[in-house]
């Protein structure tokens, strides 16, 4: 918080249920008083918005264990939830006490945004029963929040194939009320480890077209390991791209692109670089390989295309 002025967000339920596995063993012993303290003491620090999983209750576990998942329960605050209220046959305290919850929240003016913990984690599991019923939740959860003048994120699901992303965007934003949706990836393939952040640029400019307000970077080392610096920032950028793609159709900016256009038919290599979403990773690449002739590039040489072409229009004028 003090090394940025971005919004800065948190999940407080897992320092509660981490707390309780290392002081009594295990993460079903978490106190339903120490969850709301933790909520408030990250409140106070400063934190702008909070994922808090409200839509797990009976009726979602229910349609859960009713269904099954092909992929399992990839949510880990979804999968303590789970595992505490079954073992200790209590309703989610975040969804049975949620006007306690708001108080905190509007106190420190803390944007809520409702956790997705029956998000899919296999493309064979998106948009099912469970997934839907928490979103019904929370979409009722969120309007009684909006009531008592919170701000509200929705967040979406985890893994979806390409054919119904328009659906789940769609669903969720009627269901909401419009309220902004916070689409995390989403994967749109099971097989591409070391490359998700690919795979999630795909889902998430896909989202954005189609109406997401925020999407989740993903790096190459997701389903795999704790991503390096590297891969954070290579995540990032693919992010990045994803936002400008959706943002050219959703918003209509496409003033960069057509810019780009120009600097490429002028073989301007400066404009390009100025113009491009990672300048310095273009410069670098241009600079190690660049043609013996200046204005071309490697790829085509001396039959450069645009080269050819503006020649011969020149002469023509």
């Amino acid at each position: 918080i003090e090394a940025t002025t971005l919004s800065v967000g948190s999940v407080p339920l897992y320092q509660a249920f981490i707390e309780a596995a290392r002081k009594d063993g295990a993460v079903i012993h978490m106190r339903e008083d120490d969850l709301f303290r933790i909520t408030e003491e990250q409140a106070k620090l400063g934190t702008n918005f909070m994922a808090i999983h409200t839509g797990i209750n009976r009726i979602t576990l229910e349609r859960l264990q009713r269904q099954g998942r092909h992929g399992g329960l990839c949510s880990r605050g979804g999968a303590f939830l789970t595992a505490w209220m079954l073992h200790n046959d209590k309703e989610n305290p975040l969804y049975a006490e949620f006007d306690y919850l708001c108080e905190i929240l509007k106190e420190h003016e803390v944007t809520l945004s409702t956790g997705n913990g029956m998000r899919a984690g296999a493309v064979h599991d998106a948009t099912d029963r469970a997934q839907i019923q928490e979103l019904i939740i929370n979409a009722e959860l969120g309007d009684r929040a909006h009531d008592m003048g919170i701000q509200v994120i929705v967040e979406g699901p985890g893994h979806v194939p390409i054919d119904e992303i328009e659906t789940n965007v769609r669903l969720m934003k009627r269901l909401s009320g419009n309220k902004p949706f916070y689409m995390l990836g989403p994967i749109v393939t099971d097989v591409a480890p070391g490359y998700d952040d690919r795979v999630s640029a795909i889902g998430a400019a896909m989202s954005s077209m189609y109406g997401a307000d925020f999407i989740c970077y993903v790096t190459p080392a997701e389903h795999l390991a704790l991503p390096n610096p590297e891969e954070v920032y290579e995540g990032v950028i693919s992010s990045r791209i994803a936002a400008h793609v959706g943002d050219m159709i959703k918003l209509n900016r496409r003033e960069q692109d057509l810019a780009m256009g120009h600097a490429r038919r002028d073989l301007d290599w400066e404009a390009q670089f100025n113009l491009a979403i990672n300048p310095s990773r273009a410069r670098q690449i241009r600079t190690e390989r660049a043609s013996a002739d200046t204005e071309a590039c490697t790829m085509c040489g001396d039959y450069c295309a645009l080269k050819i072409a503006n020649k011969v229009i020149k002469k023509l004028d």
